[in-house]
């Protein structure tokens, strides 16, 4: 059965950006790897990119979260560090203009995959609102989302959405 995996919002502004913490500059080594090892082993590789454009302070998020971030053809929209160079031509990149993908989530609906497992950022924003419409879209497939490769700003929010996705039989590892 085949498998894939989902790096969830790690780009600039996420990391060392307008949004970004220490804990999440962590993570790079850890996910690169995982990154390549998917390649490796011909598995798919699935990224989503936060995508806000001049507007966002208009937008509902930006009253709601004043901070402009991850503007298109900004710096801060682009993958941080090491993982940017891990993107081959195979790999499949769903921008999103909120916290979840509804394009990832039609991808997925006509996907085969048995399992897939998340990683990124926001933990308890993007990484859980995706990992649910993973879950929604492929309800037999084991949805896995790695705790050592996920990170929020807030430790207990971090913690409290960990244990929401397992409460919707999400796999936390």
């Amino acid at each position: 059965m085949k498998k894939c995996l989902i790096v969830v919002d790690y780009q600039n502004d996420f990391v060392s950006g307008s949004l970004g913490f220490e804990k999440a500059k962590t993570l790079e080594l850890g996910i690169a790897n995982k990154i390549n090892s998917y390649h490796v082993n011909g598995d798919d590789v699935i990224f989503t990119l936060d995508t806000h454009y001049d507007d966002y302070m208009d937008s509902y998020e930006g009253k709601h979260l004043p901070v402009p971030h991850c503007i298109e053809n900004t710096d801060g929209h682009k993958l941080y560090g090491s993982v940017a160079d891990c993107v081959s031509g195979e790999d499949i990149v769903f921008r999103k203009t909120t916290f979840g993908s509804d394009a990832l989530y039609e991808y997925l609906k006509t996907a085969c995959y048995g399992s897939v497992e998340l990683v990124g950022v926001v933990t308890n924003i993007c990484v859980v609102a995706n990992a649910v419409l993973a879950k929604t879209a492929l309800p037999d497939a084991d949805i896995i989302v790695d705790s050592m490769l996920t990170a929020s700003n807030d430790e207990r929010l971090h913690n409290a959405a960990l244990d929401t996705m397992e409460g919707m039989q999400i796999i936390i590892k």
